[in-house]
């Protein structure tokens, strides 16, 4: 068995990359929160609590190797590549100034590798500078100005990469507050030993630093459902642009025969698609209604001289996806309630459950109507505390990032 790709959505799971909160969430407070696109601050202990749990059923339940975005970063700084290919990359002059890029490279750089990781993730305030950085310049700046911004988004780590069959995209993100994710993970994939010498490609977004323009892809928009088919959803933080090139690499790289875009309205509650749809079991998928209704299917193709057939399809979503896998039917779980009941189980990721095997689920236990409709259809449903977690806007598909998922027939 290979070491390294996503084959399916809902095939067993056998390792994946999740973050636990860190520093990075006690930094968000009522002012800046809506500045890194969180609703609300977060109860940091609390969410390491619930985050815990998670992990401890992927690990001792399903035997799923759980690997730590904090930890792996940790072996990678350990390396000097490692540490230098972050660092030349994070503290350069257009990001920290002249000086930044050269006396806080140098206190950096002597960091210990547990406390290097944590300002990459968490930030760096000017209070916490040794005093012979500082000058009298400072004096300018709050002790709590930045001086490297915390990425409390790394707890979403389905957004910043996509392994995709045998190979993976590294994302550039839409927003500004996440595009310092990305490195990290391409620095984990090119220099921790697990992976730098793995039999695995980058289909797409290397190198993580250069401007993409218009070119903008997060990993909860992706999907590789298998039957060489890759479903991309194409709404807020998503664009065409992306989808093209994502879609001609895999055609390129034999990786990919269909990939099916999904034009989404942009909408906060459903930014991705995975917050609207996923798959539950080869067969089953959960949706909320009043988006997954409104999206016009587009399907990509390769051509024999190496560019795209674009076809916008005539049929509805559904009915694309099931014809796609070669389905008869695709049972269809909508999110649960009535109406107002059914759009807050939506905003509270009802309908972002990630698969562990087939026909077994992870869920916040707060969506009590769509879980419910979900074990009546013969979903295996396990709950998890989210109270904290979920103001993120994220439930375990966008926090998990499947490293190694199995294939499943169609």
């Amino acid at each position: 068995m290979s070491a390294f790709g996503a084959f399916s959505e809902v095939g067993k799971l056998r390792k994946v990359i999740v973050h636990r909160p860190g520093l990075e969430m006690r930094r968000l407070t009522p002012s800046n929160a809506k500045d890194f696109l969180f609703e609300d601050v977060i109860w940091a202990r609390r969410a390491r609590q619930e985050h815990d749990a998670f992990v401890e059923i992927m690990r001792s339940d399903f035997d799923i190797e759980v690997l730590l975005v904090h930890e792996l970063l940790e072996e990678v700084v350990n390396d000097t590549n490692g540490r230098k290919y972050i660092l030349d990359r994070k503290l350069t002059p257009d990001e920290v100034g002249v000086n930044g890029s050269s006396i806080l490279r140098d206190w950096m750089n002597e960091l210990d590798s547990a406390t290097l990781v944590r300002h990459l993730i968490g930030g760096l305030t000017i209070d916490e500078l040794p005093s012979d950085l500082t000058s009298p310049a400072v004096s300018a700046w709050s002790v709590t100005d930045m001086v490297l911004p915390p990425l409390p988004n790394q707890l979403f780590t389905r957004d910043t990469s996509a392994w995709i069959y045998g190979g993976v995209t590294i994302h550039p993100m839409f927003f500004p507050a996440r595009m310092k994710e990305s490195l990290h993970m391409a620095a984990i994939y090119k220099h921790h030993p697990d992976f730098r010498n793995g039999d695995f490609s980058i289909w797409w977004g290397d190198p993580p630093e250069m401007n993409y323009g218009s070119a903008a892809i997060e990993g909860g928009d992706v999907m590789p459902v298998g039957n060489g088919v890759v479903l991309i959803g194409m709404g807020e933080r998503t664009t065409y642009q992306a989808v093209s090139q994502v879609a001609k690499a895999l055609f390129d790289n034999e990786a990919a025969t269909r990939v099916i875009a999904a034009k989404m309205p942009h909408d906060r509650a459903s930014m991705h698609l995975d917050t609207v749809f996923t798959f539950c079991d080869r067969d089953l998928v959960t949706v909320y209604e009043p988006v997954v209704d409104a999206i016009q299917p587009i399907s990509y193709y390769p051509t024999d001289d190496g560019g795209l057939d674009v076809v916008l399809e005539s049929a509805g979503w559904l009915d694309v996806v099931r014809d796609a896998l070669g389905l008869d039917v695709l049972r269809v779980v909508p999110t649960g309630g009535n109406v107002f009941e059914a759009e807050r189980e939506q905003w509270d990721d009802g309908n972002n459950v990630v698969a562990l095997e087939p026909g077994v689920v992870v869920a916040y236990n707060r969506n009590e109507w769509t879980n419910a409709h979900l074990r009546d259809a013969g979903i295996d449903v396990i709950e998890i505390e989210g109270s904290e977690l979920g103001r993120g806007r994220g439930g375990g598909h966008c926090m998990t990032c499947p490293v190694l998922r199995d294939a499943v027939d169609y």
